[in-house]
C-alpha cells in the first residue's frame, strides 16, 4: 500500500514540477522535485524487506500465498505483496490443567511446552491456521492438553512424585511430536513445573514413601551387621589358626635353642650382669645385671 501511495506521490510530484518550470516558479518547482525524489525513494525501499534474526517471512500477495519463505537478512519481494513474519526461535507455552490419573483421580498439573517453529513451514502454517497467534491457540494448545490427558491416566498418581516423572515428561514429548496437525512445530522439552494432588492422597503417598525409606534404612542396619559380624568370625578364625600353627610348631628343643641364642647375645653385650650357668629352669643360665 505505501509503494502505490509513493509512487501516487512521485507521479503528482512530477506534474507539479513540470508545471512549474513552464510558468518558471522556481520555489514550487524545486519543492516538488525535492518531494518527488523522496517518493520514488520510498517507492523503491518497498521493494526490498529485512527480516530479523530468528524470523521467517511469509509472502502473502492479495491471498495467494508464495510456496517459498524469507530468510532473515534483506530479501528483494513484489512491493505490493503483504509480508507476514513469524518467530522460530524458542517458544515456552505454559498451561495450568486438572488431569486424570490411572485410578481416576483429579491432578493439578501446572507444566510448559517448549517447541519452535521449522523456518520452511511457516508458510504452511499461515495458509492452514493464520499468524503465529492463531496458530498457537488453533493447533498447538488443544493438541497440547489432549496428548497430557491421555499420558497421564497411564499413570499412577504417585508416579509424579517418583522418577517416572521424567518418563511422563519424555512420553508426553514423543505423543506431541506425533500429532500431524503440528508436524510445523519441532517439540523440545515438556517440563513438568509444578504438580498438586489431594491432600489426603498426598498424605497417604508421603506416609507410604516414608515407610519405604524406613524400610531400606534398616535393611542397610542389619546388612552392615552381618558383616560386622563376618567380619569377626573371619579375624577369630585366623587367631585361632594362627595359635594352633605356632603351638604345633614349638618343641622343648627349639625353646632351648632360642634360650642359648639370646644368652649369647646378653653375653655380648657391654652392659653389667652375672650370669649363673646352669641354674635356670631346663638348664638355661640365670643373667643378674643392674640393667
Amino acid at each position: 500500500m505505501l509503494f502505490i501511495v509513493a509512487l501516487i506521490a512521485a507521479v503528482a510530484a512530477f506534474f507539479i514540477y513540470k508545471n512549474a518550470k513552464k510558468y518558471n516558479i522556481k520555489a514550487q518547482a524545486t519543492f516538488s522535485f525535492i518531494g518527488m525524489i523522496v517518493a520514488i525513494v520510498i517507492a523503491f525501499a518497498q521493494c526490498f524487506t529485512v527480516i530479523p534474526a530468528g524470523f521467517a517471512g511469509v509472502i502473502d500477495m492479495f491471498g495467494s500465498v508464495s510456496d517459498n519463505t524469507l530468510k532473515p537478512g534483506v530479501n528483494f519481494v513484489n512491493p505490493i505483496a503483504n509480508v507476514v513474519k513469524f518467530d522460530t526461535r524458542k517458544q515456552e507455552l505454559k498451561e495450568s490443567m486438572n488431569v486424570p490419573s490411572k485410578e481416576g483421580l483429579s491432578i493439578d498439573l501446572e507444566l510448559s511446552l517448549i517447541f519452535r517453529l521449522s523456518m520452511d513451514k511457516v508458510n504452511e502454517i499461515y495458509k492452514t491456521a493464520g499468524d503465529y497467534e492463531e496458530y498457537l491457540q488453533k493447533i498447538v494448545t488443544p493438541n497440547f492438553r489432549s496428548v497430557v490427558r491421555g499420558v497421564t491416566t497411564k499413570y499412577e498418581a504417585k508416579a509424579l512424585y517418583t522418577a517416572e516423572r521424567e518418563k511422563l515428561e519424555s512420553e508426553i514429548k514423543t505423543k506431541l511430536a506425533e500429532v500431524p496437525e503440528m508436524k510445523e512445530a519441532i517439540v523440545l522439552s515438556t517440563p513438568l513445573r509444578q504438580i498438586t494432588l489431594p491432600i489426603g492422597l498426598k498424605n497417604a503417598i508421603e506416609e507410604k514413601l516414608k515407610s519405604e525409606q524406613e524400610s531400606q534404612r534398616m535393611q542397610f542396619i542389619l546388612e552392615k551387621e552381618r558383616q560386622e559380624a563376618d567380619r569377626k568370625r573371619i579375624e577369630a578364625k585366623g587367631i585361632s589358626d594362627f595359635q594352633t600353627i605356632v603351638s604345633q610348631g614349638l618343641s622343648d628343643q627349639i625353646l632351648r635353642w632360642k634360650g642359648i641364642e639370646a644368652t649369647e647375645k646378653l653375653a655380648n653385650s657391654q652392659n653389667s650382669k652375672v650370669i649363673v650357668i646352669g641354674s635356670g629352669k631346663d638348664g638355661l643360665p640365670i643373667i643378674l645385671g643392674n640393667q
